[in-house]
């Protein structure tokens, strides 16, 4: 068998995995311009909703920078590390699926054309019965320290089912 033949399941393992999404979509709900670009479209601020997948009843708002121009409009242009993140309760709470793990990611959103991406963390704080979302930017060598934190805190009595 050729070399090059063992390796092409190899790529297109490695393709799929750059390229797959996350489970949850993000809604979007609006955008202001913040620079003018004379060609391709403006820099942005781009606000998208996400309801959180095991916790019925929470949204997250994620704001974040999206670059316009040329680069920007053909997808290839590498977006800020700047996002912020609020999470509300939005109805009843309710837990569906497993049992929640102590950390997860609940959201990833790609922000550059392969090695950039946003990504939403929920940490469960067990002693205040409330769940802690976090937003921060990573990338496949170096992340960034720039990050948001929100906190839900859930009514009382309601029991958050850990692993």
């Amino acid at each position: 068998m050729h070399p090059l033949r063992c390796l092409a399941p190899l790529s297109v393992l490695v393709l799929g995995l750059l390229f797959a999404t996350s489970a949850v979509h993000a809604q979007a709900i609006g955008e202001v311009d913040t620079v003018f670009k004379l060609f391709g479209p403006d820099h942005k601020i781009v606000v998208d909703a996400f309801d959180d997948p095991k916790v019925k009843g929470v949204t997250c708002y994620v704001s974040r920078a999206k670059t316009g121009g040329i680069k920007g409009g053909l997808g290839l242009a590498e977006d800020t590390s700047d996002a912020s993140i609020e999470c509300q309760q939005v109805g009843a709470v309710s837990f569906a699926g497993d049992p929640m793990k102590q950390q997860e990611v609940v959201f990833t959103e790609r922000t550059s054309f392969l090695f950039k991406k946003l990504q939403v963390v929920r940490m469960v704080d067990k002693a205040r019965n409330t769940l802690v979302y976090l937003s921060y930017s990573d990338r496949v060598i170096e992340g960034s320290p720039d990050n948001s934190i929100t906190a839900v805190p859930l009514p009382a009595g309601t029991v958050i089912p850990m692993r």
